[in-house]
């Protein structure tokens, strides 16, 4: 069997796992680059070395994160065909992945919240900023969501997240007033939450949503990098650095992990010198 003749079946057996449109897009790309590298060999006659060889081609040019992206994939082809028995042996179970320093997320004061705030001169403008900061969602979350789709009686509203994973998230009560507001103004039947500013009237993509974010902080004059994921890593920090529990802000952030929410306890100083005032 050709190895790119993998992908067909690999493809419809993730898609009933429910896995997203974007991740089984992410997989292609990888899917597409190996069987180039390796010339469509007959996915039998491939070996670790083959991988190794494969994977150190590319170390140097990517980054940890991007590397360790790409050993997963591999993995994930080559377990699925050793259990479908399309190969007798996985070539690919003793790839390791990356060691990786801790990254830590950049988020924004309180101060350029403000800022933001003041910066907004639309209500689209605005409930994009509260709404991203007070639900600490995703922008491809924000991007699915319907304007049915909210519960104005508790402030909330079921979002997909990675996987198709629904959670319910919170929102505030300036969000509210903003998204009401922004709703009102329009006069659409377009059932998106946030539609394009010209004609004709569609769900804004993911890509325009982001431009409207770096808009409103051009001319806020917020000299740093702003973009709708540095909003929902704010929106944890400031509810770690505002006592919140570790396991309710991972649930609020629908993390799988643990240790991937602990990243944001280890991110304020102000809120380390706050316990220890208050313990010592």
């Amino acid at each position: 069997m050709k190895l790119s003749n993998l992908w067909s079946v690999y493809e419809m057996d993730k898609r009933t796992q429910g896995y997203s449109k974007h991740t089984l897009q992410a997989y292609a790309i990888q899917f597409r680059l190996l069987v180039e590298a390796l010339e469509d060999m007959n996915i039998e006659e491939i070996t670790v070395f083959h991988l190794k060889q494969y994977i150190a081609a590319h170390s140097e040019k990517l980054k940890p994160s991007s590397l360790e992206h790409r050993i997963k994939s591999l993995r994930s082809f080559f377990r699925y065909a050793h259990e479908e028995g399309i190969i007798d042996n996985n070539p690919a179970a003793r790839l390791k992945f990356p060691k990786q320093g801790q990254r830590v997320p950049k988020f924004l004061k309180e101060e350029t919240i403000e800022l933001l705030r003041i910066g907004s001169q639309s209500p689209l403008e605005s409930t994009l900023i509260e709404f991203m900061y007070s639900a600490g969602v995703r922008i491809g979350e924000v991007y699915r969501l319907n304007r049915d789709d909210f519960n104005f009686s508790d402030r909330s509203v079921i979002v997909r997240g990675k996987g198709d994973k629904e959670r319910e998230v919170y929102f505030s009560k300036r969000a509210e007033i903003w998204i009401k507001r922004y709703l009102k103004t329009r006069q659409d039947e377009d059932p998106a939450f946030i539609i394009t500013e010209s004609n004709p009237k569609r769900r804004m993509s993911i890509a325009q949503i982001r431009y409207v974010v770096k808009r409103i902080a051009k001319r806020a004059g917020v000299d740093e990098n702003v973009y709708p994921h540095k909003l929902r890593h704010t929106y944890a920090t400031h509810l770690v650095n505002r006592g919140a529990p570790i396991e309710v802000i991972q649930q609020f952030l629908g993390h799988s992990k643990t240790e991937t929410t602990m990243i944001y306890a280890h991110l304020s100083g102000e809120h380390r010198r706050e316990v220890y005032r208050k313990y010592f």
